[in-house]
C-alpha cells in the first residue's frame, strides 16, 4: 500500500426518513467520512501526530474507531467476549499511543493495510449484529457499566463518537497536506 485507498462514496442521509433508517444512514455517512479523511495519504502521513504531547493521528483514529465498533456492537449489543485489538490493561491508549510500535508488522504499509482491513471487518460485523435486532428499543445482551443499553442509544453514541473524531480528522488532514472539506 503506497497510499490509503479511495473512500467509499459518502451518501447524504435523506431529509425525511424513519428513525431506524436515519440513524443507520448517519452512521454510514460518518464511517465513510473517516475513510475520506485518510484517503490518498501515505502510511507515514497517516501516522503523523497532531501536536506534542498529543498522540492523535489519523491512523490512531482508525484504530480507535475499530475498537469503538468492536466494543459497542460485539460486547454490548451481542454480549460477546471480544478482546481488544490495540490496547490492554497496561496500555489503555494503545489504539493511539501504539501507532508506530507495531512489532508484528514493522513495515508501516503492511500494518496500515491490516488496520484498514480490521476496521472494515468490524463495521461489517456491526452492521450484521445491529441488523439482527428488529427494534431500536431492543437492548443488548451485554452490559455497559452494569446497565442494559438500547440499540438506539448505541447508534446515537456511535454517531456522536464519529462526529467528534471526524472533527479531529479534519484538523489532522489539513495539517498534513492542507486538504479541507466536509
Amino acid at each position: 500500500m503506497t497510499e490509503f485507498p479511495p473512500a467509499p462514496d459518502r451518501v447524504d442521509p435523506p431529509y425525511r426518513d424513519g428513525e431506524r433508517a436515519a440513524v443507520e444512514a448517519w452512521l454510514e455517512f460518518h464511517r465513510a467520512t473517516l475513510l475520506a479523511k485518510c484517503s490518498g495519504l501515505t502510511p507515514e502521513q497517516l501516522g503523523e501526530r497532531s501536536v506534542p504531547p498529543s498522540s492523535l493521528s489519523l491512523r490512531g483514529l482508525l484504530r480507535h474507531m475499530t475498537e469503538v465498533e468492536r466494543s459497542w456492537f460485539r460486547r454490548v449489543v451481542a454480549g460477546e467476549q471480544a478482546p481488544p485489538l490495540y490496547y490492554g490493561p497496561d496500555d489503555e491508549d494503545g489504539d493511539f499511543d501504539g501507532v508506530g510500535r507495531d512489532t508484528d508488522h514493522p513495515d508501516t504499509a503492511t500494518a496500515v493495510a491490516r488496520e484498514l482491513a480490521a476496521f472494515t471487518a468490524e463495521c461489517e460485523v456491526s452492521r450484521r449484529l445491529a441488523g439482527a435486532h428488529g427494534s431500536l428499543d431492543d437492548v443488548g445482551a451485554g452490559l455497559r457499566h452494569g446497565q442494559q443499553v438500547s440499540l438506539r442509544w448505541v447508534f446515537l453514541h456511535m454517531i456522536e463518537e464519529y462526529a467528534r473524531h471526524n472533527g479531529h480528522a479534519d484538523l489532522l488532514r489539513e495539517r498534513i497536506d492542507g486538504a479541507t472539506g466536509d
